[in-house]
């Protein structure tokens, strides 16, 4: 099995309750620490690096009024851990050098504005996320760069939740394989994956908020619906969706995920049809990389059930 690093950072409150982190810190982009996203299985943003995306820099957060904003520096990524895989055992979605000629993330900089408006009696976070970075080569390609732009709302109407997003990314890359500039290769969990280049993200999610004074073994739950999809710039590629459906369940220090998921497109979701076959690796590729998030050529709707317990303390 692997061991990885999550999170490990060091962090200073200033008097005027600005934060600075420095470490390995979440990276600030999209409307959140899990994006849109309620459920355990996030939303089709973090699959691409573009959601509770760790990396090893800094981190300011800042308050204007009611404005907030928070500024991050990366120099690298989190970096890579102990498993069998040349460059992916991490918790987060990365560019990855599996070949050893390929790309590695370096100077990433991210700026996040957030500012609550209220209507009557509906709550809303309006936001807007950039990032942009660059891609050292370690191979016979030019360096690379990365930039990616989203606007983001959380609103809140009592008990319900509706929270939207929408992304465009773009990876400019050059491999000297078959993957040429319309891939590029990330990898998270020890297992490496094939990504779109270029793509936009739309997604959204509803939630409520249901306390159970008259269940015993309840304190809330948190039922959800949500819908995401990676809809590549490449047409010979096919798009990445994802739908979950599922509930979070909350007593004491325990919180438990109930998913039902379908997805065209996931790594998570579905048997072995997506990954890359024999010739693949015999040409190059880290074996077992998947291609769901790529080309994506089976775009078969696959279905996951998914029960996850977790103790907090």
């Amino acid at each position: 099995g692997e061991r990885i690093l999550h999170t490990g950072w060091v962090g200073y409150n200033f008097e005027d309750e600005s934060q600075l982190q420095v470490g390995v810190n979440r990276v600030p982009f999209g409307p959140g620490a899990y994006g849109i996203s309620q459920s355990w299985l996030f939303d089709q943003h973090y699959y691409v690096g573009l959601s509770d995306d760790m990396d090893l820099g800094a981190k300011y957060t800042m308050s204007m009024d009611k404005l907030t904003l928070d500024f991050g520096y990366y120099a690298m990524s989190e970096g890579d851990y102990f498993g069998s895989s040349k460059d992916s055992t991490r918790y987060s979605y990365d560019v990855v050098d599996e070949s050893g000629n390929g790309y590695e993330e370096e100077h990433q900089f991210n700026i996040r504005a957030i500012y609550p408006i209220e209507m009557v009696d509906i709550t809303t976070d309006l936001g807007a996320s950039l990032q942009y970075g660059m891609l050292k080569s370690n191979g016979p390609q030019d360096d690379g760069d990365h930039m990616a732009g989203s606007i983001h709302a959380v609103n809140q109407l009592g008990n319900w939740k509706l929270a939207a997003q929408l992304t465009y990314y773009e990876y400019d890359v050059e491999y000297e394989d078959p993957r040429g500039e319309e891939l590029v290769q990330f990898g998270a969990y020890d297992f490496p994956t094939l990504v779109a280049a270029e793509a936009m993200i739309p997604a959204v999610s509803l939630s409520y908020y249901l306390e159970t004074p008259q269940v015993d073994w309840l304190d809330y739950m948190i039922p959800y619906a949500e819908y995401s999809s990676i809809m590549k710039d490449e047409s010979a590629h096919n798009d990445s969706e994802m739908i979950v459906l599922g509930s979070a369940w909350a007593r004491g220090g325990w919180y438990i995920y109930t998913d039902l998921a379908f997805s065209n497109g996931n790594d998570f979701v579905g048997g072995e049809a997506g990954y890359l076959t024999a010739g693949d690796v015999a040409s190059g590729a880290p074996f077992f990389t998947s291609n769901r998030i790529g080309e994506n050529t089976t775009d078969e709707w696959e279905y996951r059930f998914n029960i996850n317990f977790g103790y907090y303390f």
